[in-house]
């Protein structure tokens, strides 16, 4: 949906109207870096990435700012704490971001972003650089125009989002005391189908797996030993094939024991939602949808879990051709999860699973590459009923709550550690192409999204902690 002109303090509003340029060139400067945590050589460029954003925290007016040293993909901790009797917000956003590949499909290079047809196209644009920035932004307007900010904000930035948030995981536990707070929001999320407002209440938790067969000792001739000795790019294939049903029910024993089934109210209420099978056809470029048979959309993505391979490789990939036996072959696999679902059982379920489907002749290995929990929120805190209405007060039509599909591993530790339930507030785009080539933010949800922050700390900035 188009933005409306967002009617907030003027001498806010005029403050980033005047940035604008300014602030365009800034988000190009930090997209730019390309903090890809999930590969070992660009270690590096996060701490770099982590550092840019240290340097613009301390130079708006946050203090205390820290980039977590020793370790390749930091922390950024920021805060400022001079609002006596306002609330104390944790702000979290992540920088790293997802590999390019493939490369071929990106329009330009990735690390070049530009604006086009009103979009930033850049990895990170969306997920999460943009997002991270324009909290940054709605910052800098009330430093730059007040001189403080209207409550307490602690900024807890991250580099490991897309690799697990392995490092956070011991780091929230062991600054307890330094993250007391009286709620969190995390902008990590989107809209809702056709780019309409709306609030993250739920999110699927992950495990992420790589399953590795072995055979030979070394790659062998096809025709000497075919027929001899089990292919494992076969055997690969025909455990993959095993997973789920034609009709995409997982096959693995116990997957769905714990799942909660989606009551009728929850079925009535995702069938209100003005969900558009062609707009889905329109942004995937696929030919039609498909899912665990007996359930909507909305529901496969919001309330069922999946499993999908997420790619697979081995023997001769190159041109030409070359007859081998290969001897060993790769698949990546990720089950996304629903609320009662123990990621640490499901990855052993799996295991086991593939071991037993696993043809004689080939040794199988399942690694665990990460898991996360998943958590479902209410709407009754005052950070989610003031989130709400300064979506609505900015954007000019009435937020949905959504179940979103996706993993934010932290999220559901904020809760465990910290005693809050995150507040999801996001603004990308739902066509944002995010962890996929050409990913894009809407420029009008980039400078609304700063508007709506804005709104956001000054509705709670007058309440008491």
């Amino acid at each position: 949906m188009q933005a409306i002109e967002p009617a907030i303090d003027p001498a806010l509003e005029a403050q980033l109207e005047a940035s604008r340029d300014q602030r365009l060139e800034s988000y190009f400067e930090l997209l730019r870096i390309p903090s890809i945590s999930a590969l070992p050589e660009h270690a590096a460029d996060c701490r770099r990435t982590a550092e840019w954003i240290a340097a613009e925290a301390s130079r708006i007016g946050f203090e205390n700012v820290e980039v977590t040293p020793g370790v390749p993909r930091p922390i950024v901790y920021a805060d400022w704490l001079h609002a006596p009797g306002a609330p104390t917000v944790i702000v979290y956003c992540h920088y790293d971001v997802q590999p390019v590949d493939p490369i071929d499909l990106w329009d330009t290079a990735p690390f070049e972003p530009f604006v086009r047809d009103g979009r930033v196209i850049g990895r990170g644009s969306a997920d999460d650089k943009g997002q991270l920035h324009l909290h940054l932004r709605a910052a800098e307007a009330f430093f730059s125009t007040r001189g403080r900010l209207p409550l307490n904000l602690k900024l807890v930035f991250e580099g490991e989002e897309e690799s697990s948030s392995v490092f956070i995981k011991d780091w929230l536990p062991a600054n307890r005391e330094r993250l007391k707070a009286d709620a969190v929001v995390i902008s990590d999320t989107s809209f809702f189908e056709g780019n309409r407002p709306a609030l993250t209440v739920g999110l699927r938790g992950m495990v992420y797996v790589q399953i590795d067969v072995t055979g030979p000792a070394l790659d062998l001739h096809s025709g000497g030993y075919g027929g001899l000795v089990e292919n494992p790019g076969n055997a690969l294939a025909r455990i993959i094939a095993e997973l789920k049903d034609r009709d995409g029910v997982v096959q693995i024993p116990g997957f769905y024991d714990d799942v909660v089934p989606v009551t009728p109210e929850q079925h009535a209420e995702l069938e209100a939602m003005p969900f558009d099978d062609n707009e889905i056809l329109r942004i995937t470029g696929a030919s039609r949808l498909v899912g665990e048979k007996g359930y909507t959309p909305l529901e496969r993505t919001g309330y069922r879990p999946t499993l999908d391979v997420n790619g697979m490789w081995g023997g001769f990939t190159g041109e030409g051709s070359k007859t081998i036996i290969p001897g060993h072959a790769h698949a990546k696999v990720s089950c996304r999860l629903v609320p009662n679902q123990d990621p640490g059982r499901i990855f052993e379920a799996l295991r086991d699973y593939v071991r037993q489907v696993a043809p004689p002749g080939v040794s199988v290995e399942v690694r665990d590459l990460g898991h996360g929990k998943p958590l479902v929120v209410g709407t009754d805190d005052f950070v989610a009923q003031a989130a709400l209405e300064a979506l609505e007060a900015t954007f000019g039509v009435k937020p949905f709550t959504q179940r979103g599909g996706g993993s934010i591993p932290v999220a559901e530790m904020f809760e465990t550690v910290l005693g809050h339930a995150p507040v999801m507030l996001g603004f990308t785009n739902a066509d944002s192409n995010a962890h996929a080539p050409n990913e894009s933010m809407v420029l009008s949800n980039y400078e609304t999204g700063i508007r709506t922050i804005c709104r956001l700390w000054e509705n709670l900035g007058g309440r008491t902690a």
